[in-house]
């Protein structure tokens, strides 16, 4: 699969969610997913990177498939809302650029 812009992801799943999906759950319950998903993948890294073991039937947990299943979501959210992500993402960039410009050379503990 070649690279794929934010904005051609939000159209692929406009697109998806308006032929196979039947429409758009509400936005209330995109919210409640969009936690579980978020929930799922937590689960995994807490399992893998922190103190956590896995149980037997968790092992083999796929944390991109969860990363990609959070995605999905929050592109639907942001589809149905009307939210450009590429542009939310590139302002967001530049805020944590100006807010941000000393704040972690400064921080020792990094």
């Amino acid at each position: 699969m070649k690279d794929i812009t934010i904005s051609e992801l939000q159209s692929e799943v406009d697109h998806w969610i308006k032929t196979v999906g039947v429409r758009y759950f509400s936005e209330l319950t995109n919210l409640a997913i969009l936690t579980e998903e978020v929930g799922e993948l937590a689960r995994i890294i807490a399992r893998k990177y922190g103190d956590q073991s896995f149980k037997e039937n968790e092992e083999n947990q796929d944390m991109a498939d969860e990363m990609a299943d959070v995605l999905w979501v929050l592109i639907c959210l942001a589809n149905q809302t009307g939210v450009n992500l590429t542009e939310a993402i590139e302002k967001n960039i530049q805020k944590k650029t100006i807010r941000d410009a000393d704040r972690h050379k400064k921080n020792e503990k990094l």
